[in-house]
């Protein structure tokens, strides 16, 4: 008879209870770390009808020539409003950076590089979420591109991994794993990184998504106001719990959303709120593993 461990049905990572565990302090004693992710991603206009989507992109005719354009405008305008924003208060964000959108935008490559922002993984297009419809093959196959497309785009090998609207397997944080990456960010399972269980030194970084601006603004259709009010109510929560254990903060950001002319302002109020807050680490995803490695 197998015997249930606690709170678990897998062996990815150890079951934890936040009582229970071990004081966590970030670099200079701040009391919260706080990580931008920045949705860098390609829509195909004509994608193969096999492949598996989030289910908000097959609720209009084919071909969606609407979210196709709401993505172009992302990169082609909206985009430079978030830097401008990003640019002005002094963050570096950690790009979600999908394979194509690598290749077709290198002038978007080079602003995240010459800012010092760091590209991590993130499948080859928004149409092309990573799921158990796939063989372990091919969707070693799928990472080993992405990976070598980043690569090729910056000179440097991606260390993390944000998939494509949080779509895994059971085996991808293994599969990630071997593939020599330090970190994903999929997990919304915590407030604190923490090691998973992979026989090597690998981070989950919790990417938060009950205020990431997909769900809030896309999915349930929060007033603009209530976004700014719903995201700073997070942030001071987890900046004063921090004072008795490090707290983890991570803000998803999708440019054709948030860099919209009617959404761009309330997006610089939570940044205008972070950086007028004490104790706070402003770090790149790969900074904050590096941090967990070192200290746990």
């Amino acid at each position: 008879m197998t015997t249930r461990r606690p709170g678990m049905d897998h062996e990815l990572y150890r079951y934890s209870p936040l009582p229970k565990r071990a004081s966590r302090r970030w670099p200079n004693d701040a009391s919260l770390a706080v990580c931008i992710y920045l949705y860098f991603e390609f829509l195909e206009f004509d994608p193969p009808r096999d492949i598996v989507s989030d289910p908000r992109l097959r609720v209009r005719p084919h071909p969606d020539c609407r979210d196709y354009s709401w993505y172009e405008y992302g990169n082609r305008v909206a985009i430079f409003r978030i830097l401008d924003a990003l640019d002005r208060h002094g963050f570096k964000a950690t790009v979600a950076a999908n394979s194509e959108a690598c290749r077709r935008f290198p002038y978007l490559v080079e602003a995240f590089q010459s800012r010092g922002f760091e590209l991590v993984g993130h499948g080859m297009t928004a149409n092309r979420m990573m799921t158990s419809r796939m063989t372990e093959a091919e969707e070693r196959a799928s990472i080993a591109e992405a990976l070598e497309t980043i690569e090729a785009a910056t000179g440097t090998r991606a260390r993390g991994w944000i998939s494509q609207d949080y779509g895994e397997s059971a085996r991808t944080p293994r599969l990630l794993a071997e593939a020599g990456l330090t970190y994903v960010a999929d997990w919304p399972n915590d407030d604190e990184p923490y090691r998973m269980t992979l026989g090597k030194d690998f981070v989950s970084l919790p990417n938060q998504s009950q205020w990431d601006d997909m769900l809030l603004v896309w999915d349930r259709r929060v007033q603009m106001p209530r976004y700014r009010q719903i995201v700073g109510e997070a942030f001071d929560r987890l900046l004063m719990e921090g004072q008795r254990s490090g707290r983890f903060f991570s803000l998803g950001v999708h440019p054709w959303l948030m860099g919209a002319a009617h959404r761009i302002g309330y997006f610089e109020q939570v940044l205008a709120q972070i950086v007028e807050a004490r104790n706070v680490w402003q770090a790149t995803g790969g900074e904050v593993a590096d941090h967990i490695l070192a200290t746990s």
